[in-house]
């Protein structure tokens, strides 16, 4: 995997996130499931390993994980108190 294929994986991820994010506001179980699912595909990547990036590249690497990571705040935001009134569910 070359850097640019791994910015543009982070990217992909980051933009999905982003309309997880969007589904999770607006009710959209079903559309937050399946971008959820796309996400863990596009993510499987990651474990098999990534170069080491330098420079620019690092620092936008970083730049989109703290993205990535914003998302699934948002996301958790919104899902969290939803899935404590389900029986069960309760963190």
């Amino acid at each position: 995997m070359t850097s640019s294929e791994v910015l543009s994986m982070y990217e992909n991820i980051a933009g999905m996130t982003n309309h997880m994010a969007a589904a999770a506001r607006m009710g959209d179980w079903d559309g937050l499931s399946k971008l959820e699912t796309r996400c863990a595909a596009e993510s499987r990547a990651i474990s098999t390993g990534v170069p080491a990036l330098s420079g620019t590249q690092r620092q936008r690497k970083i730049d989109l994980l703290k993205q990535i990571l914003a998302n699934d705040r948002a996301i958790r935001d919104v899902t969290e108190p939803w899935m404590n009134t389900i029986p069960g569910m309760a963190a």
